[in-house]
């Protein structure tokens, strides 16, 4: 074989093992995306469940960092879901890909808009054990976000608060950097608040206003957990709506609407307790 061949050939292995590799790397990296923990060995009967994270507007999957460390401590396998924020019903499907990619039986958990697109999402995926509400909207068919519960309960003065940036196809919305500490965090430390409004996801105009199907919580058994410092979703009307939506068990934390990261061991036991 001349010199021009055994280079010909060269580059052809090399780029096979290259495709390989990335191959390779590229569904490891996918098994890997979001998630913490492998799922808990055992008979199928002691097998713990699947816990899906869903954040709602103003978070990212970052919010849910406490709860994730203290749920795969005890053995759980655990997803935090990337909710694009975009409008209820595209986002509900969303989430319901990610549940249905999950073999065995998963406990949704979603904290404030994160509420309205469990109760949807539930609906397309035949996996959901329960239903987890952290200081969320749960609206029934009909509803939407700023109305879940009804029209009668008490709301906060979180609209003031908001920012909107125009973008090709709408407007986004974000919490006023300045007011994101007292409105959305009070009780987490100013620098971590600070970090937390710099990375906030904006949410797309119009997904509160966006009306519920069917919701799931009338199928599941859910559980839910009412901030009773809340400055965004009135704890009065978390009550209320952990009432209507027959709570198997509700549990009130002295905290901001940002529970899970001021409380993330209260929210990870409430979760554990959806998972038995």
């Amino acid at each position: 074989m001349n010199s021009d061949n055994r280079f010909r050939d060269t580059l052809r292995r090399g780029a096979a093992l290259a495709g390989a590799v990335a191959v390779t790397a590229g569904v490891a990296a996918a098994a890997n995306t979001a998630t913490a923990a492998p799922p808990s060995t055992g008979s199928a009967g002691d097998q713990k469940p699947t816990v899906v994270l869903v954040h709602g507007a103003f978070a990212d999957s970052s919010s849910w960092n406490g709860v994730i460390t203290d749920l795969s401590r005890d053995g759980y396998r655990v997803v935090a879901a990337a909710d694009p924020l975009r409008d209820l019903d595209s986002d509900s499907n969303y989430v319901a890909s990610v549940v249905n990619s999950i073999p065995g039986p998963v406990v949704l958990v979603g904290h404030s808009y994160g509420g309205s697109i469990i109760t949807n999402a539930a609906r397309q995926a035949g996996n959901v054990k329960s239903l987890v509400y952290i200081a969320a909207a749960a609206p029934d068919a009909g509803e939407s976000t700023l109305t879940a519960g009804g029209a009668d309960l008490p709301h906060t003065d979180v609209g003031k608060k908001l920012c909107p940036h125009p973008i090709p196809d709408g407007v986004d919305l974000y919490l006023e950097p300045d007011q994101f500490h007292d409105t959305f965090a009070q009780d987490v430390p100013a620098d971590q608040a600070a970090l937390m409004a710099a990375t906030q996801r904006p949410v797309k105009a119009g997904a509160f206003d966006a009306v519920s199907g069917e919701p799931a919580w009338k199928a599941l058994p859910s559980y839910y957990l009412v901030s009773t410092e809340d400055h965004v979703i009135h704890p009065d009307a978390q009550r209320a709506m952990a009432k209507r939506i027959g709570a198997k068990e509700t549990v009130e934390v002295h905290s901001s609407h940002a529970a899970a990261v001021s409380h993330p061991h209260e929210t990870a036991d409430l979760i554990r307790d959806a998972s038995r």
